[in-house]
């Protein structure tokens, strides 16, 4: 109970940070994809590389990091991503890897992944993932053309 009130406290003052810089450095900030400022679904970054799974995190475990918060199922992960966390932070933002091949931002599934060359790229759906798969490398490096521009669409 108590962490939780620390953690909207955190939260809070976070937010209201964010909230207080020039438009400009939001727009710096604003990054990655999160549903209600938690990044990747509330799924840890680290299990992805570490155990190869999808697995939820903790809210006893979590931190900010480029404006949303990141949670991790164990204290070990977070300890990992707090050393390092562009190692375990997805690419593109989190957002789909297919749609931003097409210079389109659509939410990342946390379900659907697949690490290529040390990074954690997020698809939307099965038919996208079915049709990444079949191209990752060339769409990689267009989505890459797109990114981090189409933010600013």
């Amino acid at each position: 109970m108590e962490n939780n009130v620390i953690l909207r406290l955190i939260l809070m003052a976070a937010a209201v940070l964010f909230l207080s810089l020039p438009e400009r450095a939001r727009a710096e900030q604003a990054v990655f994809s999160s549903r209600s400022g938690v990044a990747i679904g509330g799924y840890d970054a680290v299990a992805f590389f570490e155990h190869g799974a999808a697995e939820h995190g903790r809210r006893s475990h979590a931190v900010m990091w480029k404006g949303v918060v990141w949670r991790f199922a164990s204290a070990s992960n977070q300890a990992r991503f707090e050393a390092n966390p562009r190692a375990y932070a997805p690419a593109f933002g989190g957002y789909c890897a297919y749609a931003m091949s097409m210079g389109l931002l659509h939410e990342g599934n946390p379900q659907l992944w697949a690490i290529v060359d040390g990074e954690l790229y997020l698809l939307n759906n099965r038919r996208v993932y079915v049709l990444w798969q079949a191209d990752t490398a060339n769409l990689i490096t267009v989505g890459r053309s797109h990114w981090p521009a189409v933010l600013q669409k």
